[in-house]
């Protein structure tokens, strides 16, 4: 009887334990887009971070805002811009932030780099407030001695994919655009752009 009391209050503790304590869902404060101040580069330690750096694209912003940081070390979230004024007002200097995470799928390993963008207006009153956008650089493995699949842009809830995207060495080359009156997306393009932390 004892033992079997010990096995129900050891299961109990562990379902309240899996429960997260209420203190840490604090709400966060939503701030300006300009006043989250972005994460310095960091990325793991060894081979996956090797291939993060490696890989890591160069993003060429055509019109439109450049990339900003979408969350600061305290959990506070940028609150974009309205879809006011050029494509780029308010949002037309950062040094921005691009976010990464690896994975192997069907035997390849994908790297999906992310940028965030306050508003995705083509021009004024047109458009959303806040853009996410993305890039899947595909290797043949995770290995330092992977080939380059391929990479596959983001595009109005699509992808466009390349097998063969221009490259800066290892680094594709991707541009941030629209063409009046389209939202913006990714593309590949020859023009070399800047880097984000």
């Amino acid at each position: 009887m004892l033992a079997k009391l010990s096995v129900q209050l050891l299961a109990a503790a562990t379902i309240v334990s899996a429960f997260p304590n209420p203190l840490s869902l604090l709400s966060r404060a939503v701030i300006n887009h300009d006043a989250v101040v972005a994460f310095p580069q960091t990325v793991p330690s060894g081979l996956t971070g090797s291939l993060y750096l490696k890989y890591k694209p160069y993003l060429k912003v055509f019109n439109g805002c450049v990339p900003f940081a979408a969350v600061n070390a305290a959990g506070d979230t940028g609150g974009g811009l309205a879809t006011s004024g050029s494509a780029s007002s308010g949002c037309s200097s950062s040094t921005g932030q691009v976010y990464v995470r690896g994975g192997t799928y069907n035997g390849a390993y994908g790297i999906m780099y992310s940028w965030y963008m306050p508003k995705d207006s083509p021009s004024s009153g047109l458009g959303h407030r806040h853009d996410w956008e993305n890039v899947v650089v595909w290797l043949s493995a995770q290995s330092d001695s992977a080939t380059l699949r391929g990479v596959a842009v983001s595009a109005h809830g699509d992808y466009d994919k390349s097998t063969s995207p221009p490259l800066s060495g290892t680094r594709p080359k991707i541009g941030y655009t629209s063409v009046w009156p389209v939202n913006h997306q990714l593309i590949t393009t020859n023009e070399q752009g800047g880097e984000q932390p």
